[in-house]
């Protein structure tokens, strides 16, 4: 069945609190194995992505081995499956880019898209061949290419709306955030540098996204706000969304702020660290966030905070707003979805580590690109 390998709704997801409570000697290795032996058959091909099918699996089965030998041999099988399935993705990518038409969500975000499996390559294989031609893919994504009246479009400029509302972005739009839009390969490009992974034209490619940030950013009463996308309109409205992991401030925070650890960029570094603290001590922002989830709810808000302070100049600052966000989280009812993305599940491992001071354990937030 689709939805039990699904890492966002399914009990594959679930398995990512089950290990890392087994991890920490809180669970049981045998729950979690029962768990993943009951997943398949797996999906592969075009479907397959981060949060569905073997690649999924892959980042299961590689949290659960936590450096040990376990699940080596289907984690072998699962590679194999997964260098196949890039191969194949990046070879339509490139023929979509030379034929000059504009990507899909799909092609290269994080749920569905390269820019996931490349997030799973550099946990799993980061100094093998296909983690570079994903890298190399993602250059060439930051590259300007034409609209359709001849302007200067961002070449991941999609023609599809951002949701099901198809009046939003008439004409299509460039998405800035770090689940569909371009923060996303932002922070995997920063990701890899940070791991000493490179390939060329990398660092050009992280200053073309930053620069096209610098450019849309607006400043509200204080501190820097990101719209969720840009179309032939303008910005959409900064106002009403919702400061999340996947669009909004926290996000687009943290990807910034790994920019300019990696660029050795100070300034950019420390403008990120405080527009998430002006994020997080603005009340009016705050309270549109409505659930625990990881997505965009609480929890996510809270594990991105975590790893923001990780790497802040001054941790310290951060740590009576993730006190403050743990009450939010309790302050709100747990969701009715067990799952990962925005149930039970995520928001349970997001709270693990709530104690301020305390660093996050763990690596299930890989499919986040929180690190």
């Amino acid at each position: 069945m689709v939805s039990r390998q699904s890492l966002a709704h399914g009990p594959l997801g679930t398995s990512l609190l089950d290990i890392e409570r087994a991890r920490r000697g809180t669970g049981d290795w045998s729950e979690v194995h029962r768990t993943l032996a009951h997943i398949g058959p797996l999906i592969d091909g075009r479907d397959a992505n981060l949060f569905l099918g073997v690649p999924a699996m892959a980042l299961a089965l590689h949290l659960a081995a936590d450096g040990t030998d376990r699940y080596a041999g289907a984690l072998r099988t699962l590679d194999a499956a997964i260098d196949h399935h890039t191969r194949q993705r990046l070879s339509i990518a490139h023929a979509r880019i030379d034929a000059g038409r504009r990507p899909a969500f799909v092609e290269y975000d994080l749920f569905r898209g390269l820019t996931g499996i490349g997030a799973l390559l550099l946990r799993r294989e980061p100094r093998g061949p296909q983690l570079k031609r994903v890298l190399e893919y993602l250059v060439r994504l930051t590259e300007p290419t034409l609209g359709v009246t001849g302007e200067t479009v961002p070449g991941w400029w999609v023609d599809h709306a951002p949701a099901s509302d198809t009046t939003a972005t008439p004409g299509g739009h460039a998405n800035a955030g770090l689940a569909h839009g371009i923060s996303g390969p932002l922070a995997l490009l920063s990701l890899a540098l940070r791991a000493g992974v490179t390939v060329d034209g990398h660092e050009a490619a992280v200053h073309r996204i930053c620069r096209w940030l610098d450019q849309i950013w607006q400043d509200e009463h204080g501190g820097p706000r990101w719209p969720r996308w840009v179309s032939h309109r303008g910005p959409a409205d900064t106002q009403p969304a919702v400061p999340s992991w996947c669009y909004g401030t926290p996000g687009l925070a943290r990807a910034q702020q790994l920019a300019g650890i990696v660029l050795a960029d100070q300034a950019r570094k420390q403008m990120a660290e405080r527009a998430l603290l002006h994020c997080l001590s603005d009340p009016s922002q705050l309270d549109t966030v409505a659930d625990r989830g990881l997505c965009h709810g609480f929890g996510g808000l809270l594990r991105t905070a975590q790893r923001v302070a990780q790497d802040a100049e001054s941790p310290a600052t951060f740590g009576d707003h993730i006190d403050m966000l743990t009450g939010r989280v309790l302050s709100v009812d747990a969701p009715e979805d067990p799952g990962f993305l925005i149930g039970r599940a995520g928001a349970a491992l997001a709270f693990q580590d709530a104690a301020s001071g305390t660093e996050p354990q763990g690596r299930w937030d890989t499919c986040l690109l929180l690190v």
